[in-house]
Parts: C-alpha cells; sequence; structure tokens
C-alpha cells in the first residue's frame, strides 16, 4: 500500500498542481499505473464543480469554467505536450528535426492551431451535454481517466523516440497487464451509462489505435509530448462524442 501511495503521488506531482503533501517524490516505472487514478480524481473534481456551477450559470458558461478547469489542474501540461508535437508532426520534415522542434519551447502556428481547435472540442462536447445527471457525472469522471489510460497504451506499444528525454524513465520494464491494473474503473464507469458508455468506448478505441498508427508512420516510436498530445486530443473527442450519444 505505501508503495502505491508513493507511485500516485509522484504521478500527481509529474502532470497536476494538486497539494500531495511535503517533499518531492519520482516514481517513473511506478506512476505510470497510477495515470487513471490521477484522471479519476481529476474528473472527480471536475463532475463537482460543473454541478455547482450548473446551479448558478447556463451551459455556456459553465462549459468554459469546466476547460479552464482542467487546463489550471494539469497546468497546462498535457496541452503544451500537444502544441510541441503538432508543431513538430505537421512539419513534414526528417524525424531529426521533427524532434528538434517539439523540443522547442516557442509554439508555431500549427500548434497553436491544435491547441485552439482541441480546447474548442472540449468546450464543445461539455456545452451540448445535457443538464447534469448521473450520465454526465459518470462521463465527466470516466473521461479524463481514459484520456490517461492512452499514455499506458502509447508506452507499452511504442517505443520512446529519443535517445533521452523527460519521458524516457517512465518506459521501463513492466507488463502491460500490471500498467493496466486500474484502467477497469474508468471503463466500468463508462459502461455504467449503457448504450452511451458504449458509443463513448467504440470512439476511443478507434482514436487511440488511429493515433498510434500515425505515431508509428511519422516516427516510428513516440515522445513525452506526443503521450501529452494523445491525452488532450483524447479528452476532446470524447467530450463531443458523449454530447453526441448522450
Amino acid at each position: 500500500m505505501k508503495d502505491l501511495l508513493l507511485d500516485l503521488k509522484s504521478a500527481m506531482q509529474f502532470s497536476t498542481i494538486l497539494p500531495v503533501g511535503k517533499g518531492n517524490v519520482f516514481r517513473p516505472v511506478g506512476q505510470v499505473a497510477m495515470f487513471p487514478v490521477v484522471g479519476l480524481i481529476l474528473g472527480a473534481i471536475l463532475a463537482f464543480s460543473d454541478t455547482l456551477l450548473s446551479q448558478l450559470w447556463p451551459p455556456v458558461v459553465v462549459g468554459v469554467l469546466d476547460t479552464l478547469l482542467l487546463m489550471v489542474l494539469t497546468g497546462g501540461f498535457h496541452l503544451d505536450g500537444l502544441g510541441d508535437t503538432a508543431d513538430g508532426l505537421f512539419s513534414h520534415r526528417s524525424k531529426e528535426r521533427t524532434l528538434e522542434i517539439m523540443k522547442d519551447s516557442r509554439s508555431g502556428a500549427m500548434g497553436v492551431l491544435a491547441m485552439v481547435i482541441v480546447v474548442g472540442m472540449k468546450w464543445a462536447g461539455l456545452v451540448a451535454m445535457p443538464e447534469p445527471g448521473v450520465s454526465r457525472v459518470l462521463l465527466l469522471m470516466a473521461i479524463p481517466s481514459l484520456a490517461r489510460v492512452s499514455q499506458i497504451v502509447g508506452i507499452s506499444f511504442l517505443p520512446y523516440a529519443r535517445s533521452q528525454g523527460t519521458a524516457h524513465d517512465l518506459f521501463g520494464e513492466v507488463s502491460f497487464l500490471k500498467r493496466m491494473r486500474f484502467a477497469l474503473i474508468p471503463l466500468l464507469l463508462t459502461l455504467l451509462t449503457g448504450r452511451i458508455g458504449i458509443v463513448v468506448l467504440a470512439v476511443y478505441l478507434g482514436l487511440t489505435g488511429a493515433l498510434l498508427l500515425w505515431y508509428k508512420k511519422k516516427m516510428g516510436g513516440i515522445t513525452g509530448d506526443m503521450l501529452g498530445a494523445m491525452t488532450e486530443i483524447t479528452e476532446g473527442f470524447l467530450f463531443v462524442a458523449a454530447a453526441a450519444a448522450l
């Protein structure tokens, strides 16, 4: 249990701004399995906030505040990865040059455009979803978690594309099932919504597979920025899919 709590603390410090006690912990291999739990915590905060905000403002305003909340809670960590990934992959340069572009802290036109599109998708999906109810609450909890499960899939099925980097230590020799042991929670939450959940999961599986194939074709592997991009893209598409299904 102590190891699990340390892994969770490491995962929270790595990808959120939420306070998790004193002292820094970095357990890169162990924290990967906790990514879905981090997503569930973010989703629970989102669902709680969404329910309260919906008593005060119309859906358009609530959608903006919900979207901002997710950005603030993660410190824009994955959104930055999305921008860097878009700048690199859409530059149509060699793999080496693409990696250099992705490492550049400055945002280019494609990066800004990608971030605007994905943030817009999240807002649109949240606005279009019906008023607060059980299905909305369950999906708001599950979707951020599913988006982080996609990172585990990326780490498990694609090699790290750099020789060294921030995310390099995440790629330890751990079995896929061990990494995925907490992924069942968002899966069950999604399925509790019935037909809606089946639609959301179908979109999720198709999107995750498509992103992995695209990454493999373009880079032959994956980087930390590309993992972050998977999270943001998945969240955006799943909120829209949930709104359509609901």
